[in-house]
């Protein structure tokens, strides 16, 4: 068994000058949202994880919001491009493919629409729009990652923030 967990990044900060969107960082708000996230999907995911992420930095802080409360090292969270720009089946398939068989449970923090997209693809009940703290898991009954076929997934849980 496989759990493929999306996790949308927190509130931002808006768009302003001199701060590319790159950079945007997660206001007050997004990171205590997305603490209050992490816990909840902690609650539902009891087994060891990989994270990988989007660099883009609220991206990269609430992966490290989730890390803490899984008690993983911050040196070891997996930072890749492809989730930044428009992540498909095809980058998330070589992401997985580093993650290897090994691990059981990979959580991704990243950006939408690709998200919305990808959970939408790979669930059987596909997904409404995933918000700003949002997490959507995904349980697939495969003994390996690459195993996976779109419309395969059970969805576990589709977690959204009470207010964003």
């Amino acid at each position: 068994m496989k759990k493929l967990i999306f996790v949308r990044h927190g509130k931002a900060e808006d768009s302003a000058a001199g701060i590319s969107d790159y950079e945007r960082s997660l206001t007050l708000k997004g990171k205590v949202i997305s603490r209050l996230m992490a816990k909840k999907v902690r609650e539902t995911v009891r087994s060891k994880v990989t994270i990988f992420t989007s660099p883009a930095f609220r991206a990269l802080e609430t992966a490290l919001i989730f890390a803490l409360e899984f008690g993983i090292e911050p040196e070891k969270i997996i930072m890749n491009n492809a989730i930044y720009h428009k992540m498909n089946l095809r980058h998330l398939s070589e992401l997985l493919a580093l993650a290897g068989d090994n691990c059981d449970t990979v959580i991704l923090f990243g950006h939408n629409p690709s998200f919305t997209e990808l959970a939408n693809s790979l669930g059987s009940e596909g997904c409404d729009f995933m918000p700003k703290s949002g997490a959507i898991g995904l349980l697939f009954e495969v003994s390996a990652w690459n195993e996976i076929r779109q419309r395969s997934g059970k969805q576990l849980f589709f977690l959204k923030p009470e207010k964003e």
